[in-house]
């Protein structure tokens, strides 16, 4: 499944209801083609593929990706890894973990700990492997690992 990914609207962003409606859709199927999109939208596709153009050019549409089947992740194991960092290490500790392939996702977050790393890996030894690497990265202080047990929304 392919899926859209948006980013926060900012207040300089001008989107329509048209438009949410446009990107509800590609929320549901990002692959339907720009003439399926208008006829659902009662829209000219020239008219679609402006709007898609402009709400891309905008930043609102920031990409696109592939979504992995449960049943595929299923052959997986995934953990968050909360992890603190010392003071000014953010780029660094990013960078570094940007080079580790089995860290799918990193996000800032506030509270006790700074980033969440998303783990993926064919074994628990190799999560654990990996979950070790990452504390030894310099500029971590400290982690704190949950294993997923099972995917209850995903959308």
């Amino acid at each position: 499944m392919i899926i859209v990914y948006f980013t926060e609207l900012a207040g300089d962003m001008q989107v329509s209801d048209k438009d949410r409606a446009l990107l509800a859709l590609l929320s549901e199927n990002a692959r339907m083609s720009v003439a399926e999109l208008a006829r659902r939208l009662d829209l000219s596709r020239s008219t679609v593929q402006a709007r898609l153009e402009r709400l891309e050019a905008q930043g609102v549409i920031a990409g696109y990706a592939l979504r992995l089947s449960d049943a595929y992740q299923s052959g997986l194991i995934r953990a968050h890894v909360m992890i603190t960092i010392a003071p000014k290490a953010l780029s660094q500790v990013t960078a570094e973990l940007n080079a580790i392939r089995e860290v799918t996702a990193l996000y800032s977050v506030n509270g006790p700990y700074d980033l969440i790393a998303i783990v993926a890996a064919p074994s628990i030894s190799e999560l654990d492997r990996i979950i070790d690497r990452i504390g030894e990265l310099s500029g971590v202080e400290r982690t704190l690992s949950s294993i997923i047990l099972s995917t209850r929304i995903s959308r």
